[in-house]
C-alpha cells in the first residue's frame, strides 16, 4: 500500500499536469500511428517540445535569486507581536514572474506567503507581523522561494537560511494585592530589620568602626568619600516558595484559552512574576509528560527558567496531585511556603498537604472551580477539606478577573459558609 500511496502522491498531486500531458501524448501517438491523421501527431510533437522547455524555464526561474529573513527575537510573551522582515533580490538580467515566497511556521495565525514579480536586478522587501496568541515552542523557516513554468508543469523550491524556533512565554498579569502565608523563618514577611550577619540584601552604608570585617567595606563609597565605608545588611525577607502545578490530564476541563490548563499556566506565570519582583526564592514542581523540578532560586534567570517550563507544560500527566505532593514533600520544611495550583475536585491531595504542613510548612492553594469550565463535578468537597485543614485558599472561576480573584483569598477561620458564598457569586 505504501508504494501505491507514494506513486499517487507523485503523479496525481505533485506532477498532476505533467501526468495529464504524458497521458495525452501517449494517446495522440497511439491515434496517429493507428489512423495516420496529422493532427494528433502535431499535438504530440508540441507536447514533446513544450515539456523540456517548461522544465528549463522552471529551472531558470530561480537562477540569481537571493532571499533573507530577518528575525530579531526568538522569545516573546503571549499577546505580543512577532515581527520579521523578508527580503528577495533578483540578481539576474531576466524578469522573474510568479515567484512564491514563504516563511513557513506552525505559529497560529502566521501568514507570510506572498507572490512577487521581480524586474532585472530588482528587489522586494516587506514586513510580516504575527500576534502570538498561544504559548509554546514553534518552528519558523527556512525561507523558501518557489518558481516554475507558465503552464504549471514543474515547480522548483530553493531554501534560504536555517530553520529557527520561537518560544512564546505564557502571559503574566500584575498581582499587586496577592499574598500567601509567610513561612516560619526569621525575617520572613514584609518587615525588614537590620542584622550584623552578611545576607544577600544590603540596605545602606555607614562609616567604618573598629572591629568591622574588611569584607564588609564598600570600596566605591570609600573612594568617593575618602573614608572607609562599610555595608549595612538586613535579614533576608524571603524563605523558599514552592509552586506545585497540577498537570494531571484527568482533572482538567475546558478547551483553548477557556480551559483550566491555560488558566493554571497563566496563574503560575503571574505568581512567579510576583515573587520575582519581591526577590523571593522560588521553585516549581509539575508533572506533565515528565516530572519537572526547578530548584528554588531568585533573580531574572530563575524567572526565565520557570517561564520556559510553563511555556512547554501540557496537561498530559498521569500522576495524581496527592502522589506528587507525597513524593516531593521531602523538599518542604519550616522555611518553606507551598502554593498549590489545581482544578482537582478530589480530597486526597488535601491530606497530602496536611502531612507537609505538620513539618511546619506554610500552605496555600489556588483552586480552579472546574465545574465552571465544563467539568461534571464541582469542587465543594475539596473546598470543605481545605477549610477543615485551615489552608489559605484562593478560588478562581471561569471568566474571573485574576487580579481581583487573587487579591483576597478565603480565610478558613470564617468557616465554610463564606466559601459557599464565594463559589455562588
Amino acid at each position: 500500500m505504501k508504494p501505491l500511496r507514494t506513486a499517487y502522491s507523485f503523479f496525481l498531486r505533485r506532477y498532476r499536469s505533467l501526468t495529464v500531458l504524458v497521458v495525452v501524448f501517449c494517446a495522440c501517438m497511439l491515434v496517429a500511428l493507428s489512423t495516420g491523421f496529422w493532427l494528433p501527431s502535431r499535438l504530440a510533437y508540441v507536447i514533446l517540445v513544450a515539456v523540456p522547455l517548461s522544465y528549463l524555464w522552471g529551472r531558470l526561474s530561480l537562477w540569481g535569486i537571493e532571499a533573507k529573513a530577518e528575525r530579531r527575537v526568538d522569545r516573546l510573551e503571549q499577546g505580543q507581536v512577532m515581527e520579521e522582515r523578508l527580503y528577495v533580490r533578483n540578481g539576474s538580467i531576466f524578469t522573474k514572474l510568479w515567484l512564491e515566497v514563504d516563511d513557513p511556521s506552525d505559529l497560529p495565525g502566521h501568514a507570510a506567503r506572498r507572490v512577487v514579480h521581480l524586474a532585472p536586478k530588482g528587489s522586494r522587501t516587506w514586513k510580516v507581523t504575527t500576534t502570538c496568541r498561544r504559548r509554546g515552542l514553534y518552528a519558523r523557516g527556512p525561507l523558501t522561494v518557489t518558481g516554475g513554468d507558465p503552464f504549471g508543469l514543474f515547480r522548483f523550491t530553493k531554501r534560504f537560511g536555517p530553520a529557527q524556533n520561537v518560544l512564546v512565554y505564557p502571559r503574566a498579569i500584575d498581582l499587586s494585592g496577592f499574598a500567601v502565608p509567610a513561612a516560619q523563618l526569621a525575617g520572613e514577611g514584609r518587615l525588614r530589620k537590620p542584622t550584623h550577619y552578611i545576607t544577600p540584601n544590603a540596605m545602606g552604608i555607614r562609616e567604618y568602626e573598629f572591629g568591622d570585617s574588611y569584607n564588609r567595606i564598600h570600596w566605591p563609597s570609600t573612594a568617593r568619600t575618602n573614608e572607609l565605608m562599610v555595608k549595612l545588611f538586613e535579614m533576608d525577607p524571603s524563605s523558599n516558595v514552592w509552586l506545585v502545578l497540577d498537570m494531571e490530564k484527568n482533572v482538567h476541563a475546558g478547551e483553548g484559552e477557556q480551559s483550566t490548563e491555560e488558566y493554571a499556566i497563566t496563574i503560575a506565570a503571574s505568581v512567579a512574576r510576583h515573587f520575582f519582583r519581591a526577590n523571593r526564592l522560588l521553585g516549581l514542581i509539575t508533572f506533565g509528560d515528565t516530572l519537572t523540578v526547578v530548584e528554588p532560586e531568585r533573580g531574572i534567570q530563575q524567572y526565565i527558567r520557570i517561564l520556559e517550563t510553563l511555556a512547554l507544560a501540557r496537561a498530559v500527566g498521569d500522576v495524581r496531585l496527592a502522589e506528587l505532593i507525597y513524593k516531593e514533600g521531602r523538599r518542604f520544611g519550616r522555611q518553606t511556603t507551598v502554593l498549590t495550583i489545581t482544578p482537582s475536585t478530589a480530597e486526597d491531595w488535601v491530606t497530602s498537604l496536611q502531612v507537609a504542613g505538620e513539618q511546619g510548612t506554610r500552605l496555600a492553594t489556588i483552586l480552579l472551580e472546574a465545574s465552571t469550565f465544563g467539568a461534571p463535578d464541582d469542587s465543594l468537597l475539596a473546598f470543605g477539606a481545605l477549610a477543615a485543614a485551615d489552608i489559605h485558599t484562593f478560588v478562581v472561576k471561569r471568566g474571573d478577573d485574576l487580579t481581583t480573584a487573587l487579591s483576597a483569598g478565603f480565610d478558613p477561620r470564617l468557616g465554610i459558609g463564606s466559601l459557599k458564598e464565594r463559589t455562588q457569586q
